[in-house]
Formats: structure tokens, C-alpha cells, sequence
């Protein structure tokens, strides 16, 4: 995945660093859809599907997590869950959107399954899984339109579990969320009937929640291009009224699926677009992209409309501590990049024997000119040097820049050794002293697959 590397010089130049907007897309380093962002604590907890690099049609095998405190640079977590969760499907593709909850200190994925095997639910003790399948069968097997699930837990404590394509279905949960506590209906509001208008324009990817005593339901809407349309309610079971667009489609994306927040004081909504499958390709194939925007709400509780996702994204909201451990995974926006999940094992014992201590992400693909773009690193204690943890495979320099991609430089780490793999060390280099709020950029130079590159920490 290569970019417009002048396009984003010249963001760089007309101020990102001050203003620091989000870029989007916001996830680079692999292709993800049907965003399903939930808030837990200070963190934004995303949920994404996956489009495989070599995806032709849909080729959707798991679903991935990164977090955000900044709604700017997100963490990537790596596959949280997979097809192979669900013992009792039969395919290894059509991970479709999926959302997470939290309720009583349990965190409940539900996940559509392909070829009209219905809706799945895992359940973990933490956000980041592991996930596991509490009751070995579908949660929902009702008809074709079993895709799409969005969960909503009200102020009283009913939950409600909406999802369909091309109609919206919804049944209450029980207080363990694994079971129903009532009928699947199908809303009468949204419900197709032949010949009579379709004011909604609903078709798939419904996201519920309530605002000051409205219940609002986005959905994307028309086809195609999606957009993204939304009703409103007194009732978490309508009867809804049509409340408008919040996003026309556009020729640029085929589809859309909204996922809406607030967080820190402020509403955010999450879609997807195909920037950076058209940066290399021209032909359309199913690439996608996540990407998110601020949403305004207008006194009466209406939606101000949005252009179709800009490059500028979500303003940030906090900023980052360098003089901690900071994952390498940890990306503002990123060019030539990827991210692997690998796995660590004790050494010294033999490998079939060899004790799993975990799985941990890194940044790899990692060639010359490619950079690492942090926004809002705050150094308010100032710079003597910095430490990063790398595997070298033939070397190379990280040239540490601030808030351009030519910007001053702090310093140059260099890389030595060839072909280490998995054996990584921490280097230690001098840095030019600096204070402030800051854009950090890494940039690498050197021939081709560097080093792998696991995290940083000034000092």
C-alpha cells in the first residue's frame, strides 16, 4: 500500500501538527470495514471486520480491535476473533460486521455468519478476548436477513438486539445476553411491502443508541452508492420516523456502515471508503477502510448532514506520554507499513516443547522511505535520547522527525545486523532536545525489509 506522499507533505505543511485532525482513513497498515466502536473507561474500543489483502469479492476470514484515548492515533490489537470461533460453522469466510458490549464486566461479540447460518455471540472477561462461544449454536437463525447485528442496552436494563438485511429484525435479550427474552419481530416501521413507498431507504448495517431521551437507529441507506440514513424514536421499538441523512453516498464507495459514539464530551460517527485500495489499483475490488468524522446534533435532536468522508477526520482529544513504553503499532496515519500478530516463545527449551508466553503485534513491510506519522506526543519533560526495540533483518536508520515528514530532525537510530529475525534488541540513541505538544514522525531509510519495528520510549 503505497500513498500520495505529497498530498500528505503538503497536510503536513498547512498545519495538522496545530490543528491535529485525525487523517483518515485511520487504519493503514491493513483494510477494515463495518466499524463497531465501543466505549469502555477512558478507551475507544474498535471493532472491525477484514478484508484480506487479496480480497477479488469479500474474503472475510476474522474480526480485528484497536483502541484510541485520542480518536487520533489507534492502537492495533490484532484478530480478537475469528470464523474458527464457531465450531458450528462451516466456512472459513464471510466474517461479516459485528459489535461489542459490555455489561456486568463481560464483553459479548455478536457476529453475523455467511451462507444463512444466522447470528453467533462470544463472550470474554476483558475487551481484547480472548472470545469464546457460550452456547455452541446460533443466538438468531431466523431468515436470510439474519446479518448486520447491533446490540443496545437501554436505561432500565432491557437489552435489544436489532440486525437485517433487507428488513430490521429485533428481539430482547436476557440479562445474560446469550439468550432471548421474547418474539423476533420484524419493525413494521422499516418493513418493505411491494408497491408502497419506502420513505427510509433502510438496507443494511443498523447501529442503535439514545441521546437525551430520543432513540436514534443509522443504518446505510439507498444502494448503491450507501449512504447513511437514520430515524428517530420514543421507544427502543419505534414506531420510527424517518429523521434524515447523515452522509449521501457517494461513487467513490459502494457501501457504508455507520457506527456512532460519544466520547470525551464529544459524538462521533464510523464508516468506511475505498481511499486506499484506489491509491494502487483502479479497478474496484472490495479493499475497505475505515474512517470517522465528528457528528453534530442539532437542539431539536436532528443529525446535521456530512459532506462524504473528507481526509480530515476527528480532532484529538488527549495526547500521547513518550517517556513510557509506546507500541510501534501505535499510528496517527501511515505509509508502505503493516502490522502482524506474531507469537513469543520461551527460549532455551526445545521448540515443540517450547512454552507460548503470548501474542504480540509489530509493525513490519517496513522499506525505504516508508514512516510512522504519532500526533500529539507531549514532551514536557524534554529529550536526552531514545530506545527502540527492533529485530533487524538487513538494517537500516530511523530518522526521528517533528511535525513534518521533512521536519527537524531529532536523530538517526541505526539499525545494524542482518537476518536476526525474532531476535530483538534495544538500541539506544542521542536525541536533540525538544518540548511541547509535538507530531512525531519515524521515517525509515534503507534498502528493503528493514527491520521489524516492536515499540519506542524517549528518555
Amino acid at each position: 500500500m503505497k500513498f500520495n506522499r505529497l498530498k500528505l507533505y503538503l497536510l503536513s505543511l498547512v498545519g495538522f501538527s496545530q490543528i491535529s485532525f485525525a487523517q483518515n482513513p485511520i487504519i493503514q497498515t491493513k483494510y477494515t470495514a463495518d466499524p463497531a466502536p465501543m466505549v469502555y473507561k477512558d478507551t475507544v474500543y474498535l471493532y472491525t471486520s477484514h478484508d484480506e489483502d487479496d480480497a477479488f469479492g469479500f474474503k472475510m476470514k476474522d474480526w480485528l480491535l484497536y483502541t484510541s484515548t485520542d480518536m487520533v492515533n489507534w492502537t492495533d490489537h490484532g484478530v480478537v476473533a475469528s470464523l474458527k470461533d464457531f465450531k458450528w460453522v462451516n466456512t472459513d469466510n464471510g466474517a461479516w460486521a459485528p459489535q461489542c458490549i459490555e455489561r456486568n464486566g463481560k464483553f459479548y461479540l455478536y457476529c453475523p455468519m455467511p451462507n444463512n447460518m444466522g447470528i453467533g455471540v462470544l463472550v470474554a472477561d476483558s475487551p481484547y478476548g480472548p472470545f469464546t462461544d457460550p452456547i455452541g449454536k446460533p443466538l438468531i437463525k431466523n431468515s436470510l436477513d439474519d446479518i448486520d447485528p447491533t446490540v443496545f442496552i437501554d436505561g432500565d436494563g432491557q437489552a435489544y438486539l436489532y440486525w437485517g438485511n433487507p428488513n430490521l429484525w429485533y428481539v430482547k435479550l436476557n440479562e445474560d445476553m446469550i439468550s432471548l427474552a421474547g418474539p423476533i419481530t420484524k419493525d413494521a416501521s422499516f418493513a418493505k411491502e411491494k408497491d408502497k413507498p419506502d420513505p427510509f431507504h433502510y438496507q443494511e448495517g443498523p447501529w442503535a443508541w439514545k441521546r437525551n431521551g430520543i432513540y436514534y437507529m443509522a443504518y446505510a441507506s439507498k444502494c448503491c452508492p450507501e449512504g447513511i440514513g437514520y430515524a428517530m424514536a420514543k421507544s427502543p421499538t419505534g414506531p420510527w420516523t424517518y429523521g434524515g441523512v447523515i452522509m449521501e453516498g457517494d461513487s467513490r464507495s459502494s457501501g457504508n456502515h455507520p457506527g456512532i459514539i460519544d466520547f470525551k464530551g464529544k459524538s462521533y460517527v464510523f464508516g468506511f471508503n475505498y481511499n486506499i485500495m484506489k491509491q494502487t489499483m483502479s479497478k474496484h475490488y472490495e479493499r475497505r477502510s475505515v474512517s470517522v468524522t465528528e457528528l453534530t446534533y442539532n437542539p431539536d435532536g436532528t443529525i446535521q448532514k456530512l459532506p462524504f468522508w473528507t481526509s480530515e477526520g476527528a480532532k484529538r482529544v488527549g495526547t500521547i506520554n513518550p517517556y513510557q513504553k509506546v507500541e510501534a503499532e501505535t499510528i496517527a496515519y501511515s505509509e508502505g507499513l503493516k502490522t502482524e500478530m506474531v507469537t513469543e516463545w520461551e527460549r532455551n527449551q526445545p521448540y515443540n516443547r517450547g512454552k507460548k508466553i503470548k501474542d504480540r503485534v509489530i509493525v513490519t513491510s517496513i522499506n525505504n522511505g516508508d514512516y510512522l506519522k504519532v500526533q500529539g506526543v507531549d514532551f514536557s519533560k524534554g529529550v536526552k535520547s531514545l530506545d527502540v526495540n527492533v529485530a533487524s533483518l538487513y538494517g537500516g536508520k530511523i530518522e526521528v522527525r517533528t511535525d513534518a515528514l521533512d521536519g527537524p530532525l531529532l536523530g538517526t537510530v541505526e539499525v545494524t545486523g542482518k537476518a536476526e529475525g525474532d531476535l530483538y534488541k534495544i538500541i539506544n540513541t542521542p536525541m536533540k532536545s525538544i518540548k511541547g505538544v509535538h507530531d512525531l514522525y519515524f521515517v525509515f531509510k534503507g534498502e528493503k525489509d528493514l527491520f521489524f519495528f516492536d515499540w519506542w520510549k524517549f528518555n
